[in-house]
């Protein structure tokens, strides 16, 4: 026998197609791409059905979904009352005390700011608005008065119809609603702050060996994401506030305490909520005051949000949010659409912990195996 040389084989037997097993069709190329996509059309499908329940249970699921952010940011302070002695129920109390005491104070200043400038910001804004007219009147394209007490009639006829009363209705259906989470946040909030490490044991109970390990782990960098990015954002808007009311302030520029308020709160709606507080604000100024305060205050808004993006929120939120700018941009605009205001504050939160879950699938540094970087980046 050479070294080439073959054995002596039989003859090959050769199965025709139609007898060949059905499911052995699915173990080609086209069967596997079939699969596949069968298994992308189930995912989408579980993904689609999860939303919509989503939305229709928003009542139930955004009070709770924003009692467990405001729990995670507490979880600390929880944890060294916990450790100090302090019983749970005393330390839940205080922590909600502490909470109501903040909001509280911060609704106090403003409805007396509101209430003492009201007047004075109504007679500029009328004077200023005049002056808008005057302006306008002057341009080759400006409306004529017979226009303008056209629009004016409309406006005065919408507000009068029973359209108007209808949407108002609906504004206090809306209020009802409000109210209604409210309460239930503020209950569910109570119970996790109480008994949030108890609540999550219970819940593990099905889980042994590295399906617990797993979701110790996932618990434990949800409530570390969302507790990181409250406390964070909170630190960024207060700087954000705190540099942009001085300014108002130091403008005379009726209102700053609440400008300087709503500053604070849309921050919380990353990339463009310092830009839509910004702008009021110099909106409010050019009514109040005059076109060089307003230039002035839109420069403060310019200086704060550079110092904000480029020294503070690095490094505040560098170890809260590792999320690339077009990452945040597609769940807030995905957040926006499926839940307004309240998706758009809570979507970037969500995506941060879901990229933070599978940062730590596999171990408390290793990422899902699909996850997991091949090579090294390039700048």
């Amino acid at each position: 026998m050479g070294l080439f040389s073959r054995a002596p084989q039989g003859p090959v037997e050769v199965v025709p197609r139609a007898a060949r097993a059905p499911w052995s069709l699915w173990g080609d190329s086209f069967g596997r791409l079939a699969t596949r996509a069968l298994q992308l059309i189930l995912v989408v499908i579980v993904v689609a059905g999860l939303v919509f329940a989503m939305t229709q249970l928003t009542l139930v699921i955004i009070p709770v979904i924003l009692a467990l952010i405001l729990a995670s940011a507490f979880a600390p302070a929880m944890g060294w009352l916990r450790r100090k002695g302090v019983p749970s129920i005393v330390a839940t109390i205080l922590a909600l005390l502490a909470i109501v005491v903040v909001l509280g104070g911060v609704v106090t200043l403003i409805v007396n700011a509101v209430r003492n400038q009201f007047g004075e910001l109504r007679d500029q804004a009328v004077a200023g608005f005049d002056q808008v007219v005057d302006w306008v009147s002057t341009l080759p394209f400006a409306p004529t008065e017979e226009q303008i007490t056209e629009f004016r009639d409309t406006v005065i006829d919408f507000v009068t119809s029973a359209q108007f009363g209808s949407g108002a209705l609906a504004g206090v259906s809306a209020a009802a609603n409000f109210l209604t989470g409210l309460v239930l946040m503020i209950v569910v909030l109570f119970f996790f702050l109480k008994d949030g490490p108890r609540i999550w044991e219970f819940l593990l109970r099905p889980f042994e060996g590295q399906s617990y390990a797993r979701a110790q782990r996932i618990g434990d960098k949800t409530v570390g994401t969302l507790g990181g990015y409250v406390r964070g954002t909170a630190t960024v808007a207060a700087v954000d506030a705190i540099g942009i009311g001085l300014a108002l302030a130091i403008l005379q520029v009726p209102l700053a305490l609440p400008l300087a308020v709503l500053v604070f709160l849309l921050a919380f709606i990353p990339l463009v909520g310092a830009t839509l507080a910004g702008a009021l604000a110099t909106l409010v100024a050019l009514v109040a005051n005059d076109l060089v305060t307003a230039l002035i205050v839109l420069g403060a808004v310019i200086l704060v949000n550079q110092l904000e993006g480029n020294f503070l929120q690095p490094v505040v939120m560098g170890r809260s949010l590792k999320l690339h700018a077009l990452v945040i941009l597609i769940a807030l605009t995905v957040g926006t659409v499926l839940g307004g205001i309240v998706g758009a504050v809570l979507s970037v939160p969500i995506a941060a912990v879901a990229w933070g879950i599978i940062q730590v699938w596999d171990g408390p540094d290793t990422p899902a195996r699909m996850f997991r970087q091949k090579r090294p980046e390039v700048a």
